[in-house]
């Protein structure tokens, strides 16, 4: 893992949850939190984000609609869900929908939530090394490509 600090942005509509994952896990992560989705949504179209954690139950909109929403303008950052309920509907629509990394419990434990944020970020680093190879690749292919023409045409 690079010294780059991993970016999560936490989402909770209980104010008492992001000062307690702040609390948790600032030393560790560059920390941004959200009270609801629209206050994520601008977080993220002003910083970078490699891991998304939501609540499922939050007023206006769900954990699931606010990854959906997420996946159209930002499908790059890893995005985990959290829910107090044993809401099997809201965890098969986020695996489906929101096409989450993980699903945890709520309340949340520090130990299994760090290792769930670890593993999504190297995932993360993974999705971007492809990224990168298939337009170093692309760029290649292109090059052959005109390099070939002008053979053809010469």
């Amino acid at each position: 893992m690079s010294d780059k600090k991993i970016t999560v942005l936490y989402v909770d509509d209980e104010e008492n949850n992001l000062v307690s994952f702040k609390a948790t896990f600032r030393i560790k992560y560059n920390v941004l939190t959200a009270i609801n989705a629209d206050e994520a949504m601008k977080v993220m179209e002003t910083k970078p984000v490699d891991i998304i954690i939501t609540d499922q139950r939050m007023p206006g909109m769900t954990g699931v609609e606010f990854l959906e929403k997420v996946l159209e303008k930002f499908p790059n950052p890893m995005r985990i869900l959290l829910t107090g309920y044993a809401d099997m509907n809201a965890v098969v629509d986020a695996v489906n929908k929101g096409k989450i990394f993980h699903y945890l419990a709520k309340p949340w434990n520090e130990e299994e939530l760090d290792m769930t944020i670890k593993r999504a970020y190297e995932v993360y680093q993974e999705n971007e090394k492809i990224k990168d190879m298939n337009e170093k690749l692309s760029i290649s292919n292109n090059q052959l490509e005109f390099l070939l023409r002008q053979r053809l045409l010469s």
